[in-house]
């Protein structure tokens, strides 16, 4: 099945990847971890107006069918198995 973005869809899904690949790393660093908050709040600020500029907000279940179709996946990416990002089938 192919899902069609608009322009703001887009950038909604992609502030979202940014955010989640941005906490990745932060939280798989024991030396950023402590200041995630600070680290985290730019992206959050950015993905939480893009997502309220696309009628989003509140509607996760568009957001993530729209971030794996974004990435050309059929589901939504999964929480990290490590804590560094890699879920089961990403080599290390």
């Amino acid at each position: 099945m192919t899902t069609s973005l608009t322009m703001r869809e887009r950038a909604a899904a992609q502030a979202y990847l940014r955010l989640v690949e941005t906490a990745r790393a932060v939280l798989a660093d024991p030396g950023l971890a402590p200041l995630a908050g600070a680290y985290l709040s730019s992206p959050m600020a950015e993905a939480d107006e893009a997502l309220r500029r696309a009628g989003l907000a509140g509607n996760e279940a568009r957001l993530l069918s729209l971030a794996a179709a974004l990435r050309g996946q059929g589901a939504p990416p999964g929480p990290s198995r490590d804590g560094a990002g890699r879920g089961p089938r990403d080599p290390a």
